[in-house]
């Protein structure tokens, strides 16, 4: 393992390596684990197969070239470590910027008035909070396609449930700890369901198959029941 100040290379099995910068969900973290992202993806180090950033770390998959040889984790650790050296905050990087549509409350949220009542607010409260702000995409994990977005002010500041449900429907947009996620599939989950977004987050026939790719700035968009309805219409025909 090689560590600095402000972070640390270690090896995850036998072709992989993680760089952390930290333990907490913290934005300026989350910067320097998509600046270094995008700094390796432009840099193609050879035998380098993916990188994969996540809140606070970023894991380097490798695996021998094509003539047998490739790199051992001490020899790309130095090349990380070079990168590393530059100046990170000075090349952020710079995703798209989405708008996600968002039918909230009824059947599309059914953990909206409980949300709003723990927070001892009204629900139109609670949907402003969401949709008033853009939100970063951290990472994609758990399910392809699921993103990771934060984030959010106190107002959603809520944990999980304590009953996690056994399927929550695609689509449904859920809040805890101040982040939201957006479910790809029907999942188990047990975050707080606030709505639900008519698009598709993961299409395995589209280029690239998720909608959303750390980086990416999200505003949620409040819509109605019938514009959900016609823009779901539009997207499964």
């Amino acid at each position: 393992m090689t560590e600095q100040a402000g972070w640390r290379i270690r090896a995850q099995g036998d072709r992989c390596l993680v760089v952390s910068f930290g333990q907490a969900i913290d934005p300026a973290v989350g910067e320097r684990c998509l600046a270094l992202s995008a700094l390796l993806r432009k840099a193609r180090l050879p035998g380098v197969i993916d990188v994969v950033p996540s809140f606070a770390a970023v894991a380097v998959h490798y695996a021998p070239l094509p003539d047998g040889s490739g790199p051992t984790f001490e020899a790309l650790s130095a090349q990380l470590q070079a990168l590393l050296a530059g100046d990170l905050d000075a090349a952020p990087a710079r995703g798209r910027v989405l708008e996600i549509p968002v039918c909230y409350g009824g059947e599309h949220g059914p953990d909206l008035q409980a949300v709003a009542q723990a927070q001892g607010l009204a629900p139109e409260q609670i949907v402003a909070a969401h949709s008033g702000e853009p939100c970063r995409v951290y990472m994609l994990g758990f399910a392809p396609g699921h993103p990771y977005i934060g984030l959010h002010g106190p107002a959603l500041d809520v944990p999980r449930r304590t009953d996690p449900r056994t399927e929550v429907p695609a689509g449904s947009v859920a809040i805890a700890n101040r982040q939201t996620v957006i479910y790809p599939s029907k999942l188990p989950g047990g975050w707080n369901i606030l709505g639900a977004t008519p698009l598709p987050m993961f299409d395995p026939r589209r280029d690239p198959p998720a909608l959303l790719a750390p980086g990416d700035t999200v505003r949620f968009v409040p819509i109605s029941e019938a514009r959900f309805r016609q823009l779901r219409a539009q997207q499964q025909g």
